[in-house]
């Protein structure tokens, strides 16, 4: 039973991989396992909100300012994705190559010195060139989800996981309060509004690197220090508890060692345990024999990948999997959280583009609640079940109910206004949920390749971000045509996925 007192305690953890049984949320400070929880977070919410500086005021004051025509704002909606792509398939194998602290701080740096340069874009080549560069940021969430991972034990994963990918899409939402704020004060300080809002992407830019510094001066790679000594911690970890007498340890931990080999099957000759105890670290939900954590442990032990390898787990069923409806979460998300504000002020002219910058950001800030709560559910269904299949049934209900309010939506285009931000907010609970769920379900495929499962599935994400934006660039003002396309897609696909195994078949040490 969960107490209220591990938000800010320390927690207990796993004897051999380090990580912890629960999120001290409230403890950053003198918590290790807090800290990094909380620049997690933090880090990606910066980014987040830097990456969607723009949108909120790209339709009226930049596109006016820098003579943008709509199908040219549409275009650069679509590249400020394109980069992100990139960025994400390249940090899921630097993740596990690297450590996904130093990966996180290289994102975050990088993405820093083109949001400095907004103030130097005149036309749209320019911007167009600008949020290329700025996607970088996005491409942050992949190491964000890979580092939880790496402190978080499989009781508390996906809801740690959940948690800093909800509290950092908030920037998604936040940005849509803080940028038109920050454009509106430097005007009323009597800057011209083409000084204003080039200025007002100077505080991104700051927080950005502010954060950079504090989570490579303050945080670990790993819960037991260097990324490099990882093998080294782990073995010496089994070394002691086998000195305790709780198990017997048939080799060593190291990278070499191939993802497949772990420790022997009880009806092994040499088996890995040799008597039961019980442990301090165990959760009530979810009960696991030494055998199953020292396997479990071994296989999460993160290798560096080669090019085969990544291939290889790329394209598994698996993988394919969480991509798959992670297209059609976060893809949307994304599209949604672009075009948003305009539909509102399409569907009711009465509103100015504050109040309708508002009424957007409300879609962003649901996966403060939304998204934990997915992760959560997908938490509560594995320690209930002992099954990640159930998982897996959590993460296809979400998207399926996904699909459907949108195609509702859609359908009706609802020109009353408690309506529509009625049923955008419900379809949100869903649609953010379902991002929660997925990466709930991904520290199960193939943990030894964390980072290229996190960053193939949030490159997915992405991809579909810019396929169902390009479906609004050619569907003109048509939103409400859009949001039911991307409802019966993100059925179709889940439906199709819906059959393959959460997990290969015989996978040791998979959780």
């Amino acid at each position: 039973m969960a107490r209220f007192s591990q938000l800010w305690e320390s927690p207990q953890v796993n004897p051999v991989s380090q990580k912890a049984r629960s999120i001290p949320f409230l403890n950053p400070f003198t918590n290790v396992y807090g800290r990094v929880f909380f620049f997690s977070w933090f880090g990606f919410m910066i980014a987040f909100w830097s990456w969607y500086a723009f949108p909120p005021l790209l339709a009226d004051v930049i596109a006016h300012d820098i003579h943008m025509k709509p199908y040219q704002v549409a275009n650069s909606n679509i590249i400020a994705l394109t980069a992100t792509l990139i960025v994400r398939l390249i940090a899921g194998p630097c993740c596990d190559r690297f450590g996904p602290r130093i990966t996180f701080a290289g994102c975050l740096l990088a993405g820093a010195v083109p949001t400095f340069l907004a103030g130097a874009v005149f036309n749209a080549s320019g911007l167009y060139a600008l949020r290329f560069f700025i996607g970088i940021l996005g491409g942050s969430f992949v190491p964000c989800q890979v580092w939880t991972t790496s402190f978080f034990d499989k009781n508390v994963v996906g809801t740690a996981n959940a948690l800093t990918g909800g509290l950092g899409n908030l920037g998604g939402g936040i940005t849509y309060f803080v940028m038109p704020a920050v454009y509106n004060s430097l005007v009323q300080d009597g800057l011209s509004t083409s000084k204003a809002w080039r200025v007002s992407f100077v505080v991104p830019g700051i927080l950005i690197i502010f954060v950079a510094v504090c989570l490579l001066c303050l945080c670990p790679d790993t819960p037991s220090g260097s990324w490099n000594d990882r093998f080294a911690v782990a073995e010496e970890n089994l070394r002691r508890l086998s000195v305790e007498g709780i198990v017997t340890v048939p080799g060593q931990i190291s990278e070499a060692t191939p993802a497949s080999t772990n420790f022997s099957s009880p009806n092994s000759s040499n088996p890995a345990l040799v008597r039961e105890k019980p442990h301090g670290w165990k959760d009530n939900e979810a009960q696991v024999s030494d055998k199953d954590m020292l396997a479990t442990a071994q296989g999460e032990l993160i290798q560096k990948p080669s090019f085969k390898e990544v291939f290889s787990v790329m394209f598994s069923p698996q993988t394919i999997v969480t991509a798959a409806c992670y297209f059609c979460t976060f893809g949307a998300e994304l599209a949604i959280n672009s075009i948003l504000g305009n539909y509102y002020m399409e569907n009711f002219t009465t509103l100015g583009l504050q109040e309708t910058g508002n009424w957007a950001a409300m879609f962003g800030l649901l996966n403060g609640v939304a998204r934990p709560l997915g992760g959560y559910m997908s938490d509560l269904a594995y320690q209930q079940t002992k099954s990640v299949w159930m998982k897996k049934v959590v993460l296809h209900t979400y998207s399926i109910l996904t699909g459907v309010f949108l195609i509702i939506i859609g359908v009706l285009n609802p020109k009353d206004q408690a309506t529509m931000f009625g049923l955008v907010a419900v379809m949100a609970v869903f649609l953010e949920g379902g991002n929660g769920a997925n990466f709930g379900l991904v520290p199960h495929v193939h943990p030894y390749a964390n980072g290229v499962v996190s960053g193939f599935t949030g490159a997915a994400g992405n991809f579909g971000g810019i396929i169902f934006a390009i479906i609004f660039r050619y569907n003109g003002k048509d939103y409400a045509r859009v949001l039911w396309i991307i409802g019966a897609i993100t059925i179709g696909i889940n439906l199709a996925v819906s059959w393959i195994r959460p997990i290969p078949k015989g996978q040791v040490g998979g959780r």
